[in-house]
């Protein structure tokens, strides 16, 4: 910290986002980490977020808290809710950084650009991947965007991968671009290996909201085509909430075509929970595939089972493959490939060694990014502010 001045702390950061504590998820993580490590680099910080319930909130944040009256989706009366907030405190904007993590905020942003009265002094973004996809198939959106980053003072992404991606589609976004990796949520504890015991079950365990781009589908049939003998060896356990349409019911009407395949639904467990399932699985998967115009920028719930000494299967989609190690942490298939990946699990089901190997793995890779150097990238002055 001691390479920050004094008037470089002093300067607000208001980091804006539809995507805050307790809604759950890998951006949900990122805004909530940023912001704490901002706030102990020593920046005065203030969030804003969607509302929500007096009895989920919580009060120890080392930051300001500004809960807004939207419920943070992305139609238009929230955009313009959000817009009415934005404008109502211009003069507090005016001369701070203004972070928007995610795409709710930025869809706002596109309509207030245009007004001189309303320009913060500096624009910081954070790009996640979907929402490149999303921005670039509407050529009004195309246009917005584009017009967006020509005026951000600088750009993130958490992977190559996006920012490859977002290069790609916005070509004007190459010099302002800077990598800000996601990492283990502060409140992550590292538990130290347990001798392994003996039990009757080989457990794969799969956590990500229901959507079909998380590939619960992928994995459950995957397993099932599995030798019986094999299949009466496992079980698949799936955590996760916030189910996409009837993807839940499509999930569990398949998990019946093979009756000697357990498998076991836990709903959205709060962490301190979900912490003694990753302890008592033996296998993580989560089989992500790019869905529409949803891909998988990174998942930083790679990095927590890896932590957590799992070996790690997914498919080789999106950024996917910084987080997970081919060959190292985990086993990477090619999407599209079911033979391939139930293949995949058939190794680490008969090689206890292997799963052992690559387990230790990952509990040395899982540590090796910073929230705090994430953060300093965003909003230090020394990259680039001229």
């Amino acid at each position: 910290m001691s390479d920050l001045s004094a008037a470089t702390l002093a300067r607000p950061v208001f980091l804006i986002t539809h995507e805050f504590y307790p809604v759950r998820g890998g951006i949900a993580t990122f805004t909530e980490e940023i912001a704490r490590a901002t706030a102990d680099l020593g920046y005065d910080v203030e969030v804003w977020a969607q509302s929500a319930s007096p009895a989920a909130e919580k009060t120890d944040w080392p930051f300001r808290l500004r809960r807004l009256p939207l419920k943070g989706t992305h139609d238009l009366w929230c955009q313009l809710r959000l817009a009415r907030e934005l404008i109502r405190h211009r003069r507090d904007l005016r001369h701070a950084t203004v972070y928007l993590p995610e795409p709710g905020p930025m869809m706002t942003m596109m309509l207030l650009q245009f007004f001189h009265t309303f320009r913060p002094r500096r624009l910081v973004l954070t790009f996640h991947g979907s929402e490149i996809l999303k921005f670039a198939g509407s050529p009004l959106r195309r246009w917005l965007a584009g017009r967006l980053i020509r005026r951000a003072t600088r750009l993130s992404t958490l992977t190559n991968y996006t920012r490859h991606l977002l290069i790609e589609r916005f070509p004007d976004a190459a010099d302002k671009i800077f990598l800000t990796p996601g990492a283990l949520r502060s409140d992550f504890a590292v538990v130290p290996p347990k001798p392994a015991a003996a039990k009757d079950k080989i457990v794969v365990l799969t956590v990500g909201r229901l959507h079909p781009r998380k590939g619960q589908l992928s994995t459950l049939q995957a397993l099932q085509t599995l030798a019986p003998d094999v299949r009466a060896r496992l079980e698949y356990w799936i955590v996760g909430g916030q189910s996409k349409a009837n993807y839940e019911a499509t999930l569990r009407t398949a998990a019946t075509a093979r009756p000697d395949l357990a498998v076991r639904f836990f709903g959205d467990i709060p962490d301190d929970e979900l912490s003694d399932l990753y302890d008592r699985a033996d296998i993580f998967a989560m089989t992500s595939i790019n869905h529409r115009d949803s891909v998988e920028g990174f998942g930083l719930v790679y990095l927590e089972a890896a932590a957590h000494g799992l070996p790690v299967v997914a498919h080789d989609v999106g950024g996917v493959s910084e987080a997970v190690v081919d060959g190292v942490t985990g086993l990477l298939v090619p999407p599209d490939r079911p033979a391939q990946l139930a293949a995949a699990f058939e190794k680490l089901i008969h090689d206890a060694s292997l799963r052992a190997k690559l387990g230790a793995a990952g509990r040395e890779w899982a540590p090796r990014n910073c929230w705090k150097k994430s953060a300093q990238t965003l909003f230090s002055p020394a990259a680039a502010d001229a």
